[in-house]
């Protein structure tokens, strides 16, 4: 059984539009020895490469913090009956070369494999990343030297970044590919996208079911706006009727998750018929559960987090809170919420914890002067500190 492949961008791959993203079935987040995961842990891992190679993912991804993933896939390697035909991982960008480099050669002896397809670096979220990864000597170089040696195939980047940040890599012409977040409820990146396609750029679309809204544990609501389609089947044809999406990934915990994903693209053929009919559903829902001039006007003219008092990150915030009012997205909403503060360069900004205690109504007063209804953003963070502000939550990974 094969999946439809389109071609990465410049890399020439002919990359399937399914891709098995590795970060979901390993045995742990920390950094484990192989010595201490479970044959039933590691059964686990090789079953799912050996469905992923019959359902045609000929593509797995994974990073060298995904905790136990590098060195399991490793050792899954070496046991199933065939291998992936593209490999990609993912290394942080490092102020020093020599530990980028050192890095690097640790994820080549936990996959245990001679070359690495597709070499990310991951995290490219802030100016100092960028200037560590395309400095002369820096990130860049170090990759290119394995390049020449044939030991890396492409070179690419993954970001949570701002878009002008996004923009500025792409058009450094140093990267062959972007591993990037864009799904329905996040279109944010839209022009990325087509900047890419003018750079020629794979383009690899990240979590697109976890981050595109819990869509594994959808809402009764989103799933009866999305009917006939499960959400995770409309939201994966969603970024796939976008031709310059070449790939989505694929986050399996279990077997039974293959399921949803190819069901999408049996229907690819179909996206056109059934798309159109519930992206009207879902604006229709917005509009009636928020008014016209919200849905309309809510992110023009709001103060960047670092210009806000207390850093509150109030565009992250009125959208999860819309999220909340137009299709009951509250799980993932909370769980958004309490990354905010907590998870470092990858979620920056602060949530609405701070609200009355260290920043009060008179400074964010000040702030969203220009904004339509600055009493209903503040009334809609002192909801959401109230629904979500006891509890904190941090990022699996840091780093």
């Amino acid at each position: 059984m094969g999946l439809p492949c389109r071609r990465f961008g410049r890399t020439n791959l002919e990359m399937p539009v399914l891709s098995l993203g590795g970060m979901r079935f390993q045995k742990s987040w920390d950094d484990l020895k192989f010595s201490d995961i479970s044959i039933n842990d590691q059964n686990k891992v090789e079953n799912i490469l050996n469905l992923a190679n019959k359902f045609g993912f000929n593509h797995i991804e994974t990073a060298k913090y995904y905790g136990t993933s590098e060195v399991q896939l490793g050792k899954g390697f070496k046991s199933i009956k065939k291998m992936p035909k593209i490999i990609q991982t993912k290394i942080p960008p490092n102020s020093d070369p020599k530990l980028f480099e050192e890095e690097l050669l640790k994820s080549f002896e936990k996959l245990q494999v001679k070359k690495i397809d597709l070499l990310a670096i991951h995290g490219i979220n802030t100016p100092e990343h960028l200037h560590q990864s395309v400095k002369d000597g820096g990130c860049i170089d170090i990759l290119k030297k394995f390049q020449k040696e044939n030991l890396i195939g492409h070179i690419g980047f993954s970001t949570h970044g701002e878009i002008s940040l996004i923009e500025k890599a792409i058009s450094t012409n140093f990267f062959d590919y972007i591993n990037l977040h864009w799904y329905f409820i996040n279109q944010t990146n839209s022009k990325v996208i087509d900047l890419a396609h003018k750079y020629d750029l794979g383009v690899f679309i990240i979590s697109p079911t976890d981050k595109g809204g819990h869509l594994h544990t959808p809402s009764t609501k989103m799933l009866k706006l999305c009917s006939p389609l499960h959400p995770i089947v409309f939201n994966d044809l969603f970024c796939l009727r976008n031709k310059n999406v070449h790939t989505i990934s694929v986050g399996i915990a279990k077997e039974k998750d293959f399921d949803l994903h190819l069901e999408a693209v049996s229907l690819l053929s179909e996206s056109d018929y059934y798309i159109p009919k519930i992206l009207n559903r879902l604006k229709e829902e917005s509009i009636n559960s928020l008014s016209l001039e919200w849905h309309k006007n809510w992110d023009k003219n709001l103060p960047n987090w670092q210009n806000t008092p207390g850093g509150i990150n109030i565009p992250v915030l009125l959208w999860l809170s819309n999220l909340i009012d137009c299709f009951d997205l509250e799980e993932f909403a909370r769980s958004r919420y309490q990354l905010l503060g907590n998870g470092s360069h990858w979620f920056p900004g602060n949530n609405a914890n701070l609200l009355d205690v260290e920043v009060f109504e008179s400074q964010l007063f000040k702030v969203l002067e220009r904004h339509i209804k600055p009493k209903k953003v503040i009334n809609k963070l002192r909801v959401l500190k109230e629904k979500f502000g006891k509890q904190s939550l941090s990022r699996l990974s840091n780093n």
